[in-house]
């Protein structure tokens, strides 16, 4: 039985140093947890996935989830799970190419952006985030990528500021595909970067699944969709089987995730239409307002359709007569103001009033978590802590 080893991750070209461990990890030849910089992090991950000691021979990744709530949970990957994968995404994208890591490589999506390369045999070009990132500076390293086809991985709130630079919108129009995931993209800003001639791939995917296994609502070869207990509407629990699922999560051998063999029930609730998959949010992070349920990314979408939104997070608020209340937490467009009265009328008038928020507050940014999902447990605890009500109006 091998040992779970750690293997820092730095956010930068440094992780460059660390190749030769995940090339062993690809071969099958090394069992690694990857953590980040952060000594607080490592320390959690190390608890939490028993780091230092033994694991399956055969499992040769412990990838932390990104969870909204508690500890996260190690999701077990074998060298075989891996190459499902890289191999599944060269096939859809058109042939294996050269990558530019431009997130977090300690979470899974920046992870196989330098695994994906690796496989297909090439170094993976890195951007340096120890700044932040940088549209020209991105811009630069894409022109620099060289690969018989190149591609590369964004989140959407990357994605909103490359389009605001000509230079990096110039060099996203030169890659043969760039993928957005880990969050939602909103429409609006898919359809600019779509008009803007970018070869834009939307992925989706989490560690359970070695990154996105269904682009543009397709799923890869060998991914099966099954939708668990669907409504009326279609809609229920999204479950995804194929040989990219995870061997269950560590130091968790009965998680009810993974009850069914090669099987991975997530916590997204989506429906099948026309053989595409379509999310319209998470079971756990539906809001009970008046006995009635609110899924916060459907009120998300009709108000980020509103010209003065840039981002958007819809949370419950505890409220002592609705048991909680639909609040939104909106980023403004530059030079703009958002008119609550307006968002509101278009909830009503698209999703009904029970679903339109009681409260609109305006931030400078939302706060996120993993590789870019928005942190609905901080944005709560920021604007309203536990001893505090929330504000009323524009905020």
């Amino acid at each position: 039985m091998r040992v779970l080893r750690p293997l820092p991750l730095p956010s930068g070209p440094a992780v460059l140093d660390r190749l030769d461990d995940l090339r062993a990890l690809l071969a099958g030849e090394a069992s690694f947890a990857p953590v980040p910089d952060d000594p607080r992090e490592q320390e959690l991950l190390t608890g939490a996935f028993g780091i230092g000691t033994g694991i399956d021979d055969d499992v040769v990744l412990v990838i932390a989830t990104s969870g909204s709530t508690g500890t996260p949970k190690g999701s077990q990957h074998t060298a075989a799970t891996l190459t499902a994968s890289a191999q599944a995404t060269a096939t859809h994208l058109g042939g294996a190419g050269a990558w530019l890591l431009a997130l977090p490589p300690h979470h899974i999506a920046g992870l196989q952006v330098l695994l994906r390369s690796l496989a297909a045999g090439f170094t993976p070009a890195v951007l340096d985030l120890a700044a932040g990132f940088h549209p020209d500076a991105f811009a630069d390293a894409l022109e620099a990528l060289d690969g018989p086809r190149r591609y590369t991985s964004l989140v959407p709130t990357q994605l909103r500021k490359a389009l605001d630079s000509p230079r990096a919108v110039a060099a996203l129009t030169g890659v043969d595909a760039l993928l957005v995931g880990g969050a939602a993209t909103p429409p609006a800003l898919l359809h600019k970067a779509i008009d803007a001639g970018i070869p834009i791939v939307r992925t989706y995917g989490m560690s359970e699944t070695a990154g996105g296994c269904v682009y543009d609502g397709i799923p890869l070869d060998g991914v099966q969709i099954e939708i668990v207990d669907a409504g009326p509407d279609g809609v229920g629990r999204v479950s995804l089987s194929g040989p990219m699922v995870a061997q269950g999560y560590r130091l968790l051998p009965d998680h009810p995730a993974f009850a069914h063999a090669g099987g991975f029930r997530t916590d997204d609730l989506g429906r099948v239409v026309d053989g595409v998959l379509q999310i319209t949010g998470r079971a756990d992070e539906a809001i009970s307002t008046g006995g009635l349920t609110v899924v916060p990314q459907v009120v998300e979408a009709v108000i980020a359709d509103d010209p003065a939104v840039a981002e958007c997070a819809v949370v419950g608020v505890a409220d002592e007569r609705l048991g909680e209340k639909v609040v939104a937490v909106v980023v403004p467009e530059p030079g703009m103001t958002v008119d609550a009265h307006r968002i509101q009328d278009a909830v009503t008038d698209r999703l009904g009033r029970y679903a339109a928020p009681r409260e609109v507050v305006t931030v400078a940014a939302l706060p996120l978590r993993g590789p870019g999902k928005i942190d609905r447990r901080a944005l709560r605890a920021s604007l309203w802590p536990p001893a505090s009500s929330p504000a009323t109006g524009i905020g």
